[in-house]
């Protein structure tokens, strides 16, 4: 502080020697010029009032140095700040918000706890296998089958620092932890999963292999110290076959195809016939049902004819019989008055007429005659 204000006082002599200068050169000017108008400069207080030049001179030195030595750091949302005084990490991550540090001696590192995407993909493009952006392109996975057939395998990782052991994670793995932990997690139990299935089955149990290679690295990596990553999802996206098995499944596929659809065929046939034969048995049906109405309605017509005969042959007294005859005679006489040449033939052994000839009636009378 001493020093300061000795250099202020130093800067403020010279600043007075310089105006002392100046004004023995005016004086000099205007007296030697035999009467001449020459401007004067215009006069400048370089003391700042006396006493305060050092305080401002003090203050401006200040802000320059906070200016020039950043003692803060902001950190944004989706990130954590990893403090390092002298070299050594602080156990608890900073949260976002402004933070203020010692210059020099305290550092902060920014690190992102956003999701981050890793796609192991067969045909990638130069420069791609390094994570930007939060996406980040690495080759596809070659592993053996269980009969040691080479098989690629592509799928999607999700991923997130976990951001309570932040400071843990960048301590023990270094900022490029994701290639020490979720790269060789992911590609051991890849290898492990798909080496106990032969190739041909991959395709059909592609559900069944794609829950344990989501398990088996989830597992892997919750089970390491701190729990370095929070992961998200596993995808697998595709399943690649070497060119002579998959030759092979198709041709397993079109068989499979054409037993199908002779299955299906002859499924078609039975139900045909079914339905053919179900048509034949309601026709047969149908006529049984329409021969025995007929059949019920004349023997219903038949019973009820002969218990009217029954009936009428139970009412038939001899009463009944002689007025039947009289009213018969009556009605023969009615028409013998008005037809003299008809003729009447009496039953034999009774003596109630029954036949009707007209005589008149040349039919008739012919086949009387005869």
């Amino acid at each position: 502080m001493n020093d300061r204000i000795t250099m202020a006082s130093d800067m403020n002599d010279y600043f007075n020697k310089k105006k002392s200068e100046e004004s023995s050169f005016t004086k000099k000017s205007s007296g030697g010029g035999g009467g001449g108008n020459t401007p004067q400069m215009p006069k400048i207080d370089f003391n700042f009032g006396g006493g305060k030049a050092g305080f401002v001179y003090f203050l401006v030195a200040v802000i320059v140095l906070l200016i020039l030595a950043k003692p803060f750091t902001i950190i944004e949302e989706g990130e954590r700040g990893i403090l390092s005084t002298n070299g050594k990490y602080q156990d608890q991550a900073l949260l976002p918000g402004l933070h203020f540090i010692l210059p020099v001696i305290q550092k902060v590192y920014v690190v992102d706890t956003k999701v981050r995407i890793i796609n192991y993909a067969s045909s990638i493009e130069a420069g791609t296998g390094s994570i930007t952006s939060g996406i980040g392109v690495k080759p596809a996975i070659t592993v053996l089958d269980k009969r040691g057939l080479p098989v690629s395998i592509e799928l999607t990782v999700q991923y997130r620092l976990n951001a309570q052991y932040a400071a843990q994670t960048i301590s023990n793995w270094g900022f490029s932890w994701e290639d020490k932990i979720i790269n060789p997690v992911v590609r051991d139990v890849v290898r492990n999963v798909v080496g106990k299935y032969d190739a041909e089955s991959l395709p059909q149990q592609r559900n069944v292999i794609a829950d344990e290679i989501d398990k088996g690295v989830r597992d892997s990596v919750t089970s390491l110290q701190n729990s370095p990553a929070d992961l998200q999802s596993v995808q697998l996206r595709e399943i690649g076959l070497p060119l002579k098995v998959k030759e092979q499944i198709e041709r397993v596929q079109v068989a499979k195809q054409e037993v199908q659809k002779a299955e299906q065929d002859v499924q078609r046939a039975k139900q045909e016939a079914l339905k053919r034969a179900a048509e034949a048995e309601g026709v047969a049906q149908k006529a049984r049902i329409e021969a025995q109405g007929i059949a019920d309605a004349i023997t219903i017509d038949a019973d009820a004819k002969s218990k009217a005969n029954y009936l009428i042959s139970k009412s038939l007294t001899t009463q009944l019989l002689q007025l039947e005859q009289i009213q018969v005679q009556g009605k023969f006489n009615d028409a013998l008055r008005e037809n003299k040449d008809a003729k009447i033939f009496l039953t034999p052994g009774g003596s109630t007429p029954n036949i009707w000839v007209d005589m008149k009636d040349a039919k008739q009378r012919t086949s009387t005659t005869e």
